[in-house]
């Protein structure tokens, strides 16, 4: 049986004072039913174009905007357009667009009596589903099928027109197009409810999404390209790309809403923060895993790629409100806490969770603009310049708080330990890894950062550690031990950023070990003045001194061994060279037997400070033979072999002088000219020595250069030597 149905307008939502307005159906009625208004004037009293046009926008905004209950209101208004297309008429004929049927029949104006001025839109198609319209399909989203009967009345009115049908009546198919379009976009705003509920706490239909993803590629066959004539019932609806901005709307809002408790606490403080981070990935981990496992393969059957729009929705919606976060991120914490989820929570391959999902499939644009990632970049490293030197600051004091306290060193591992290095060590460390963990360049800044304010603190700790009351041997072993361990490590685990600092380490060292010697010194400053005295050629006044210096080499035993040898060669040397200082500037003169006594008790001298000191492991065996070549030159009794000493001392102590080997043979009283021989020979052997110290040849040993020798020397010789030329020639100038 051939069906004609009767096309009417979409019923336009209108507010009460608007409604009063539209003409009402019967109303309609009657001007179509009176014979005394022509056909041409008829559309006077129907909606025109552009009132068609606005009612289409609105509805279309609405469909937008209203949740998908009210859609489904707006559709279901609608159902009497299609109730009218399926009412079969007695004659197959329809009535005319905008009128009702009268009892008689139809009541369409003829042109000349004979022709009615509209005709139906054609006989139903087969396969329509009897008592449902458009809009009923689409309220219980039967979505295939109520765009199949979509494209039956699109088809059905296609024709018509290319029949001629609305040749009397031109506004009649834009009418009639423009409910058909109508329902299009109700059709597009229920596929958009679809995508906003896929996620909600419903649970995710599957038969929806697979039905709706049949409904875009039908839609997208069936309008492949704009018609070249402009025919707007023909124009691609672009279902996909509504799709996509669904999704995007989607992830848009479930982005927003998570973490929304922790908004207000996140401007607090970073552990704020971190929780509304906390809560946002693991609401984009839950809702991804969703669609990879439950989404994608509903839409993956008609071809629609799910994973990826989502992936691009929440990726861009993540982008969106890591960027907000960003402008409001306050200090050192909450700067590194947006940049660790970046780069470490949202960047890790196994955000999802599974090993076999990954978050990307295609290359993504960054969740931080360049210049945003720059800028927290450089605002946190300004806070974490800051926030290192307060950490030195706290380090310092604790130190401070321990001398105060009097507390020993602790003994570890055989060495004086302090907590110095490890806090220096653990607050490196830290902040190193924490911005490795984030980028390189991070982490190369970082480390600047860490050496230069190192590089400030050494400075600052030594000056406080030197004017506190704690400095003893024990302390300042730890000190050494300290600086010593942040020289080797850091320069081990960084290279290349901490060499810079090897100088001052080295530097607070030495400043160390000399406060160390300078206690020995003081100590046994005083034992030295009773060398050369007539009371030491009988008593052994050397153990007294040889004993502190064995209880000072007790406390290099936990130093660290390689400034424990250091110093130790450096108190060996010098125990040798205030030893000689006494010698060369006695306070008795000896002659005759009490010189020969006085040679022989600097041998045994000698031999007892170096067998301490080697017995203590000091390596500095080239001071062996200082002290015994003097003691010679002073108990030789055979004159011409003072001559092979003074090669053997100038040999071995090329920084000996003139001055030195003037004292040496005042000592020994010589003739004047056997001195101006001695003289002249250890001229010879000074310049030799002097070009050999200049070519490096010497090794850096210094010993008599440091020692004084008094400024009347010349003129005791000069007395010496005139002295004994009287002697000589009273006695016949024979050799001694």
């Amino acid at each position: 049986m051939s069906l004609s149905p009767t096309v009417t307008s979409w019923p336009e939502p209108h507010s009460p004072e608007e409604s009063d307005k539209l003409q009402t159906p019967e109303q309609d009625t009657q001007q179509a039913s009176s014979g005394d208004v022509p056909s041409t004037h008829r559309e006077d009293t129907q909606p025109g174009l552009g009132t068609l046009r606005r009612a289409f926008s609105r509805a279309r905004w609405r469909a937008l905007g209203q949740a998908p209950g009210e859609d489904a209101g707006l559709l279901r208004r609608s159902s009497h357009f299609l109730r009218s297309l399926r009412r079969p008429r007695d004659d197959g004929r329809a009535a005319a667009p905008g009128r009702a049927r009268s009892p008689e029949g139809p009541s369409g104006v003829t042109d000349g009596g004979r022709r009615p001025s509209t005709t139906g839109v054609g006989p139903e198609e087969p396969g329509q589903e009897e008592g449902k319209s458009v809009a009923d399909l689409i309220t219980e989203r039967q979505l295939l099928a109520a765009f199949e009967q979509l494209r039956q009345l699109e088809t059905r009115l296609l024709a018509q027109k290319a029949a001629g049908t609305f040749e009397q009546d031109p506004t009649g198919f834009a009418r009639r197009a423009m409910d058909v379009c109508l329902l299009y976009d109700g059709l597009a705003a229920e596929i958009r409810a679809i995508v906003r509920e896929t996620l909600g706490p419903g649970g995710v239909d599957a038969a929806a999404l697979a039905e709706l993803a049949r409904v875009v590629r039908a839609e997208e066959e069936a309008h492949p390209v704009t018609p070249a004539d402009g025919d707007f019932l023909l124009t691609p609806r672009r279902w996909r790309r509504h799709w996509e901005d669904a999704v995007t709307r989607s992830a848009q809002e479930r982005v927003r809403q998570a973490g929304a408790e922790d908004a207000a606490g996140a401007a607090e403080g970073a552990s704020g923060l971190a929780r509304l981070l906390a809560e946002l990935g693991g609401s984009v981990r839950r809702d991804l895993r969703q669609v990879r496992l439950q989404v994608q393969p509903a839409y993956s059957a008609a071809g629609l790629p799910a994973w990826e729009a989502y992936l691009r929705a929440f990726h861009g919606a993540v982008a969106q409100r890591l960027q907000e976060l960003a402008r409001d991120a306050r200090g050192c914490e909450q700067l590194y806490v947006l940049l660790d989820w970046t780069a470490n929570v949202y960047g890790s391959p196994d955000f999802l969770g599974a090993p076999d999902l990954t978050l990307s499939t295609e290359p993504l644009p960054p969740l931080l603009a360049p210049s945003v990632w720059a800028r927290l970049e450089s605002d946190y490293t300004s806070f974490l310049e800051t926030k290192i030197t307060s950490c030195f600051d706290s380090i310092l004091q604790l130190e401070q708080s321990r001398w105060v306290a009097a507390e020993a060193p602790d003994v570890l591992q055989g060495l004086y330990h302090t907590p110095l290095s490890i806090d220096i060590h653990m607050l490196v460390a830290e902040h190193v890894k924490a911005a490795g963990a984030i980028s390189a360049e991070l982490e190369a800044t970082t480390l600047r950062i860490c050496a230069r304010a190192l590089g400030l603190f050494l400075p600052r700790f030594e000056k406080a550690f030197l004017q506190s009351e704690a400095v003893s041997e024990p302390h300042l072993g730890a000190s050494i031990n300290a600086c010593e361990e942040l020289r080797t490590s850091l320069l081990a685990r960084f290279p290349g950023t901490f060499e810079e600092l090897e100088k001052p380490l080295v530097a607070a060292v030495c400043v160390f070990q000399k406060r160390l010697l300078q206690g020995l010194q003081y100590d046994v400053q005083p034992l030295f003045r009773v060398l050369c005295t007539k009371a030491w050629l009988t008593h052994d006044v050397l153990q007294p001194l040889m004993d502190k210096v064995v209880a000072f080499a007790h406390h290099l035993e936990h130093v660290a061994p390689l400034r424990a040898q250091e110093t130790l060669q450096e108190a060996h040397r010098y125990v040798v060279r205030e030893y000689l200082a006494q010698v060369l500037r006695p306070r008795e003169r000896f002659r005759g037997v009490d010189r020969v006594t006085g040679s022989q008790k600097m041998g045994l001298d000698a031999q007892a400070i170096g067998n301490t000191f080697q017995g203590l492991g000091s390596e500095a065996t080239w001071l062996g033979q200082a002290i015994p070549c003097v003691a010679d030159i002073l108990g030789e009794t055979y004159k011409d072999d003072i001559g092979r000493h003074l090669e053997t001392l100038i040999g071995s102590y090329p920084d000996i002088r003139r001055d030195h080997v003037m004292a040496i043979l005042a000592l020994r009283r010589l003739g004047r000219r056997r001195n101006q021989r001695l003289l002249q020979h250890a001229q010879s052997l000074l310049r030799a020595a002097a070009k050999a110290e200049g070519s490096g040849a010497a090794g850096g040993r210094v010993l008599f250069e440091e020692i004084q020798v008094p400024t009347s020397v010349d003129l005791l010789i000069t007395c010496i030597k005139c002295s004994g030329s009287r002697r000589g020639r009273a006695s016949g100038g024979g050799p001694h």
